[in-house]
């Protein structure tokens, strides 16, 4: 019987190992685009100082004040982009005074992805695998001086806050719809897209690019519905977003968002 209670306390023993063992690989395995824990990057500037040189981009938001993302805004290495999954998410920064004497200490800013920093650019701060923001003029001058050109910084993913509802700008023709989600909060990037008219069932969009999703279908006439997945799983509908005499090149908000 002591040789059982033994092998059994072994047992128990062992199993706690092999769960601790496998929370350590599950924190470890965390894609750098996700953390909500801060990790650790670099940043530089690009745009100029009205941050003029940052609209349109490879999310597509366009004119990033028209779709209200402003100045508050950052290019990321193709490490943290993620196929453009990662456009609309929400990243909180500060410099590392350990690493930089050009940073101000006790500062801290809230930037939305909206562009890519493609391999080559800054110096090659972005080439694979560097986790790397490229920050607009304004914002990067809110965490250092900017004769820094380069800064170390922590970062972590953080809920975005948006000004009304989810919005859906419609292109396209009547067989094939390509719309641009935008304005999205909480966690921000949008990893699926449904879409549907009151007539019809769900019909799955695809990412085309960034943030624009298309499907193959004619909704012309029909007043339009979405349905809408974050790629942290958080998933809504959004009825009758679009009345039924919507057209391309309109935007629709929902009179929701995550929050």
């Amino acid at each position: 019987m002591a040789i059982m209670a033994r092998l059994g306390r072994l047992q128990v023993s062992l199993n706690t190992l092999l769960l601790v063992c496998f929370e350590a690989t599950r924190v470890l395995s965390i894609d750098p685009w996700a953390v909500t824990d801060w990790g650790e990057a670099t940043a530089t500037f690009y745009g100029g100082q009205d941050a003029s040189g940052t609209m349109g981009g490879a999310c597509g938001y366009g004119n990033l004040y028209s779709t209200g993302y402003g100045v508050q805004s950052t290019a990321l290495s193709n490490a943290l982009l993620n196929n453009g999954l990662t456009c609309g998410a929400c990243f909180a920064l500060e410099c590392r005074l350990d690493g930089s004497k050009w940073c101000y200490p006790g500062k801290e800013i809230v930037v939305t992805a909206t562009n890519a920093c493609p391999p080559g650019s800054e110096g090659g701060w972005c080439d694979p695998p560097k986790l790397h923001f490229d920050l607009s003029y304004p914002m990067f001058s809110q965490l250092a001086q900017p004769v820094a050109g380069v800064i170390p910084v922590k970062y972590k993913r953080v809920t975005c806050q948006k000004q009304g509802g989810i919005r859906f700008t419609m292109h396209g023709n009547p067989w094939f719809d390509y719309v641009l989600v935008y304005n999205v909060g909480g966690m921000g990037a949008v990893c699926g897209v449904a879409i549907k008219g009151d007539k019809t069932g769900w019909y799955p969009m695809s990412q085309n690019w960034g943030q624009y999703w298309s499907a193959s279908s004619n909704l012309v006439g029909q007043a339009l519905s979405f349905q809408v997945r974050l790629c942290d799983g958080n998933t809504q509908e959004f009825h009758n977003v679009a009345p039924s005499n919507w057209g391309f090149g309109q935007t629709f908000e929902a009179d929701n968002n995550f929050y």
